[in-house]
């Protein structure tokens, strides 16, 4: 292969090609094919390869490709919008707008900015601390650096990124305060509590989390009560919450929004990956109506604009994904595939380095632990996730490794997340390929 010219994400590795896709399936320059049990991180929903996506695109494009919204709207990303506040919790049906971006980082910058505008058409300048949660990831720019608490990703970055404050995360398999569920009455969830009044009430602006955290933390799900908890805290308190449903929306967990398990209804919720299944660079903030209602009856405009937000091409693939996954009824496809997954990787269960198969649809994680009896988990430089990874590429299936769930250092993961569309047959090939790869990273 010739020395690409590409800035790759490590330069001192190669990478495949890859020529073509085909539903779970990937098929790279030399033929090989590899079942896409990651959707290429969470993004792929649909599947690779339908034509009708790409012949959307093209139709859009031949009729108008861009227009810049400072002075038009266009049809695709007014039909997006109205469909998606549909899905959406109903405080966001009468009166709710949707932001459109290029993907989830310019999602929860957005947010970011539009969460102090909101305080500040309220009355409430002082207001600007966007709290988060350790172990958390929002985004790669440095807005959305700032409300993750990543330790591994933030560090190289630490003298460019704002500290606003971090609670704890919501892991009951690490519980931060050694507890258990429901003994433990929820802490984490009082912890945003404790660090608002301690940090200044007056000052918080709003709370960002992932219903179910995705690649940090490995699919871990929330305890019953911890979501509704957090809303109350955040109603109480005066500010807004945020759902990053970047990861989780548009159906990933069995339903459109995470958040709809447990019935609450956030300020703000983002969307990216899954809301294009990777056809388009696509992403978006539906913004509630109380959010509209505050900048609509003070200044009406929002002071922030990215030149290619609400692209007309890239939100005709929204709407002809969004076409697929009704017409095909794959949110509901979700919670049976997703047992049937679950159901396939019970065996790695009994795997001596297997700690926890958690998650949530179709977003699962498999975590390795030195110690299971103590949960301790390997060193960094062990470097298990990937070994694994590497190993299950070498029977033909793709995963999403992660390292530093457990401390931001250490604690290896695996994220499996394929498209909605994985047979019970496609399900058992991933258990077979992480059983044969385990054999080969541990083989005693």
């Amino acid at each position: 292969m010739p020395t690409s010219g590409l800035f790759s994400r490590n330069l001192k590795k190669a990478f495949p090609l890859a020529i073509r896709g085909e539903g779970c399936w990937i098929v790279d320059e030399s033929g090989g094919r590899f079942l896409d049990a990651a959707g290429q991180a969470a993004v792929v929903s649909i599947g690779h390869g339908v034509a009708e996506i790409g012949h959307a695109m093209a139709e859009q494009a031949a009729q108008i490709a861009f227009a810049h919204t400072s002075q038009f709207h266009n049809e695709p990303a007014e039909k997006l919008a109205s469909r998606l506040l549909a899905l959406a919790p109903t405080n966001f049906r009468n009166g709710g707008r949707v932001y459109f971006t290029s993907g989830g980082s310019e999602a929860t910058e957005t947010a970011i900015k539009l969460v102090r505008q909101y305080h500040v058409e309220t009355r409430h300048p002082e207001r600007y601390r966007v709290v988060s949660r350790r172990q958390s990831y929002h985004g790669s720019t440095l807005g959305a650096m700032s409300v993750s608490g990543n330790v591994a990703r933030r560090a190289p970055y630490a003298p460019l990124i704002a500290e606003w404050g971090h609670i704890a995360p919501c892991f009951c398999y690490h519980c931060p305060f050694g507890k258990t569920f429901p003994q433990c009455e929820i802490a984490c969830a009082e912890d945003l509590e404790t660090f608002v009044r301690e940090h200044q009430t007056e000052t918080a602006a709003a709370f960002i989390f992932e219903p179910v955290v995705g690649a940090t933390l490995g699919a871990a799900v929330p305890p019953e009560g911890y979501a509704r908890r957090i809303a109350e805290i955040c109603q109480k308190s005066g500010i807004l919450l945020i759902a990053d449903e970047i990861m989780t929306g548009m159906g990933r967990t069995g339903k459109p929004f995470a958040v709809q398990h447990w019935g609450i209804e956030p300020d703000i919720i983002l969307l990216g990956k899954g809301v294009a299944s990777g056809y388009a660079p696509l992403g978006g903030v539906l913004a509630s109506a109380r959010v509209v209602e505050a900048i609509g009856a003070g200044s009406g405009a929002f002071i922030h604009g990215f030149t290619y937000q609400a692209h007309p091409v890239c939100t005709a693939a929204g709407n002809a994904v969004l076409d697929y996954l009704e017409a095909h009824r794959l949110f509901e496809r979700v919670s049976p595939a997703g047992k049937n997954l679950r159901e396939a990787l019970a065996s790695l269960e009994k795997h001596p380095h297997v700690g926890d198969i958690r998650g949530l649809g179709l977003l699962l994680g498999v975590e390795f632990l030195r110690d299971k009896a103590t949960r301790e988990p390997f060193l960094k430089s062990d470097n298990i996730a990937e070994k694994v990874r590497q190993a299950a590429v070498a029977e033909g299936v793709l995963t999403y490794p992660t390292q530093g769930c457990v401390d931001g250092h250490r604690g290896d993961h695996l994220l499996l997340a394929p498209p909605f569309t994985i047979s019970e047959e496609e399900c058992k090939l991933v258990e077979n390929a992480l059983t044969l790869a385990l054999k080969k990273v541990f083989p005693s």
